[in-house]
């Protein structure tokens, strides 16, 4: 089992093609292309901790047919954009607005917005979060783990801990350069 982080992937909302300049022509080629992109790397033995905005102007129905076509088990953390429709999914292994886990060895906080400060942030615990879509400029031990930063799909932790080593080297997130 491998545990993969997503966040803001906006289903159905078109608000994404226009303010984040998704390069996608409709809302549908939007939800297709992420749902095609999160199965290229999600099995369904794995899990995905989504850090929120999942699906916006979703029935209870649509979103459940949205969750049933995401391979892996699915936790959801909270965000601002995520109706009562998203919320109550019997699809999702948890709903929380905030947790705290360990994943190979490293302990981190999750939360869908970025935190200034957060717990045993001086003892190396990691914080990941969503809501910025890549625009935050980033501060020691926080990554955005938003859809817009990570090639519209879910990532690893030791994808985005090597994006880290890579920016300081000159590259971003796929080993695109920086600047």
């Amino acid at each position: 089992m491998t545990v993969y982080f997503t966040s803001d992937t906006h289903f159905g909302d078109s608000r994404g093609l226009r303010i984040d300049r998704r390069p996608f022509a409709s809302v549908a080629e939007h939800d297709a292309a992420l749902i095609a992109r999160w199965n290229e790397v999600v099995t369904a033995a794995d899990e995905v901790w989504h850090l929120g905005d999942f699906a916006l102007s979703r029935s209870a129905m649509q979103t459940a047919r949205l969750l049933d076509a995401l391979a892996g088990r699915k936790h959801l953390i909270i965000g601002n954009n995520d109706p009562e429709a998203t919320l109550r999914q019997r699809a999702w292994t948890s709903v929380q607005h905030y947790a705290e886990l360990v994943v190979d060895g490293v302990a981190l906080v999750l939360c869908h917005y970025p935190f200034r400060t957060w717990n045993k942030m001086g003892r190396g615990v990691l914080d990941l979060h969503g809501h910025s879509h890549g625009r935050l400029k980033p501060i020691p031990r926080q990554y955005d783990v938003g859809v817009d930063v990570w090639n519209y799909q879910p990532v690893t932790l030791a994808t985005i801990l090597a994006s880290r080593r890579k920016a300081r080297a000159g590259t971003g997130p796929g080993g695109r350069p920086l600047g």
